[in-house]
């Protein structure tokens, strides 16, 4: 596999990262939690970063990305319990499955790239 077809693969990880990410920003609207201030404004702020990551991972990757999107993906998970807006099921919710998401796609990325895929000759 050469290395413009891996770094095809992996730009389509930060696409679905920013998919993601998108999904989080509108969720507030979507789910009707926009009123509720922790839950939203966490949700606003971590889908920017988590965008911002992912947007710039697609043009330049380096590693530290995908590590910061795997914490924040961590965080998105947490967030509920550490903002007190676990009692909100569609904001917990969103959180939880956009941060699973992002985590689980960092971490795929963040193993690709200590063990690339061999092909056989």
């Amino acid at each position: 596999m050469s290395l413009l077809e891996r770094r095809r693969e992996e730009s389509v990880i930060d696409v679905l990262n920013a998919v993601l990410a998108l999904v989080l920003f509108c969720a507030p609207w979507v789910f009707g939690f926009a009123g509720q201030s922790a839950a939203a404004w966490n949700a606003w702020l971590t889908a920017v970063v988590i965008g911002g990551i992912a947007v710039a991972a697609v043009f330049a990757f380096a590693t530290w990305e995908e590590w910061a999107n795997l914490v924040l993906g961590l965080w998105a998970v947490v967030s509920p319990w550490v903002l007190g807006f676990a009692g909100l099921p569609a904001a917990m919710w969103s959180h939880v499955g956009v941060g699973v998401g992002v985590a689980a796609l960092a971490a795929i990325e963040l193993w690709l790239t200590r063990h690339p895929p061999r092909v056989a000759a």
